[in-house]
């Protein structure tokens, strides 16, 4: 009996033995691979193979809520015990956006022929989606305050990327109560003008073009460390003012906020580049008049066309020697069929054009051969 059980053992350690050294286990431990964000943070995202998680922490300035998305892979099955705003089921066919500035990274990745519909679509600038628009293949959802949520379901998107200002998103929760996956997209509150491009990252993880979305962006930022590196070598640094009046209160971009940025790597010397806000100054025309009526160079006044539409709107326009020396300009050199600017749908996108234009603005000799994409000087 004692030498039947000793050899009962060892016949179990050597077939167990032999079973682990040939089988695999059965549960592996998935492994995740973090992308790797080098400007944007109010975002993350996390691949663990099956499914990857992207957690927004930045949906709106001063926010302390933190929103995570799971979006499973084609083929696999949602994860259990995992907690998420939204869950996102691969692949995504019809796609609703809220804002104008998502157009340009559905066009960018290839995927635009995904959105069906959007709220407002006069304000649209994209020559490429406008024709999707006259087709009827985009459909107009009224306004993001009363989106004609019947057209809405009926569309059966498989995901509504919106926005928020300041949490209140009374639309978005309602698309939600229909089972409608919402992600919010936080690339405004972004304060370097390469971390809002960097968000196409963000856009291109739902839809699993990641490749795609670092390709891109690679392009821009090296096209706009380019440009800023040219412009560091000169030595004149004009003086600059930006801004312009709305009511009785003069918005002037902070020192550390994206625009101040812009102006920094142009190598201008931009006025309130001291001030430590992130968003805008809220000042008096007296104020503004006060330090910047000698500038050379007024950047970003507004939307207006023309030199009389702002005199019409304030006659003190007219006291500052930018204005007498027509060196105002204007984002307004691309306006779209519906009055919709160019610059503020895909401006976000391509920080480098919007560098370059500053830098041909107030350096002309160091772009060869270059023409304003978004910027006009004022007659």
């Amino acid at each position: 009996m004692r030498f039947l059980s000793l050899f009962s053992i060892c016949f179990l350690i050597l077939v167990s033995c032999k079973e682990s050294k040939g089988s695999k286990p059965i549960t592996t431990k998935l492994k995740a691979k973090k992308e790797v964000l080098k400007y944007a943070n109010g975002f993350s995202i996390t691949d663990y193979g099956t499914y990857k998680e992207i957690i927004v922490t930045s949906p709106w300035p001063k926010s302390n809520d933190t929103f995570r998305y799971i979006i499973v892979k084609e083929g696999n099955e949602n994860p259990k015990n995992i907690k998420a705003n939204a869950i996102i089921q691969l692949p995504i066919e019809k796609v609703i956006v809220m804002s104008t500035t998502n157009i340009p990274s559905l066009e960018y990745l290839n995927i635009d022929s995904k959105l069906v519909g959007f709220p407002s679509t006069k304000f649209i600038s994209s020559e490429k989606t406008r024709a999707r628009i006259d087709k009827g293949e985009i459909k107009d959802l009224n306004n993001d305050l009363d989106l004609n949520m019947e057209l809405l379901i009926d569309l059966q998107p498989n995901l509504v990327i919106g926005f928020s200002v300041n949490g209140n998103n009374k639309t978005l929760n309602q698309i939600e109560k229909f089972n409608i996956p919402v992600v919010l997209d936080g690339a405004w509150t972004e304060q370097h003008p390469l971390g809002r491009a960097e968000w196409i990252k963000f856009v291109a993880a739902l839809f699993n073009k990641e490749k795609e979305g670092d390709s891109i962006f690679n392009t821009i930022e090296s096209n706009y460390q380019k440009a800023k590196k040219l412009a560091a070598n000169i030595k004149n640094r004009p003086i600059v003012f930006s801004g312009s009046m709305f009511k009785d209160v003069w918005n002037v971009p902070g020192g550390k906020s994206f625009v101040a940025k812009y102006l920094e790597d142009a190598n201008v010397n931009y006025l309130w580049k001291d001030n430590n806000a992130n968003g805008s100054l809220q000042l008096n025309f007296e104020n503004v008049l006060d330090k910047a009526q000698n500038a050379e160079f007024w950047i970003g006044a507004g939307s207006f066309k023309t030199k009389e539409q702002m005199i019409d709107q304030h006659k003190g326009y007219s006291y500052f020697n930018a204005f007498k020396a027509n060196n105002i300009y204007t984002y307004t050199n691309k306006i779209g069929p519906g009055g919709g600017l160019l610059y503020y749908e895909l401006g976000p996108l391509r920080p480098d054009l919007i560098l370059k234009d500053i830098i041909n603005i107030t350096h002309p000799t160091v772009l060869e051969d270059y023409k304003n994409f978004f910027f006009k000087r004022l007659e």
